[in-house]
């Protein structure tokens, strides 16, 4: 089961990796029209939130060429976030094509396209997203605990 520990961080290029390959899903899937191309970044995300096990980040892992320590590390639990965004976003894609609504589909694999291509240039949506949410909860905890 040690493949369920939490690790302290993930190495930024297998962080890097798992973008590109939602990126390249994405347009794979606008470019043929074979939605079925959605389930592979959706069943690798869902396996990483749900078992800690991302099959993408693990493949990728064996082409470091350094120790997995020696670059820079991504936080865990920012980056369980970013990929619940990415799955919710994949998965209503996906959804909304098997049910032929082309708009919906549209709409959520370029939400995911766009954010992990933002992401991959530098900028982190879902990480901006999270730092907004915390500070909202703490700017809420802070309100209560004076009244």
């Amino acid at each position: 089961m040690a493949e369920l520990a939490k690790p302290n961080g993930i190495p930024r290029p297998l962080v890097k990796i798992n973008q590109a390959f939602i990126v390249l899903s994405v347009v794979l899937t606008w470019l043929t029209g074979a939605h079925w191309i959605l389930a592979l970044p959706l069943a690798a995300g869902l396996s990483g939130l749900l078992f800690g096990y991302n099959p993408v980040i693990k493949l990728a892992g064996h082409f470091l060429r350094k120790e997995r320590s020696s670059y820079l590390q991504e936080d865990y639990d920012q980056q369980q976030f970013n990929q619940s965004i990415a799955v919710f976003c994949l998965a209503g894609g996906w959804i909304s094509y098997l049910d032929g609504w082309t708009l919906a589909a549209s709409i959520f694999t370029a939400m995911v396209a766009i954010a992990a291509t933002v992401a991959l240039l530098g900028f982190c949506i879902g990480c901006f997203i999270h730092y907004q949410w915390k500070m909202y909860s703490y700017r809420r905890k802070q309100a209560a605990s004076h009244k």
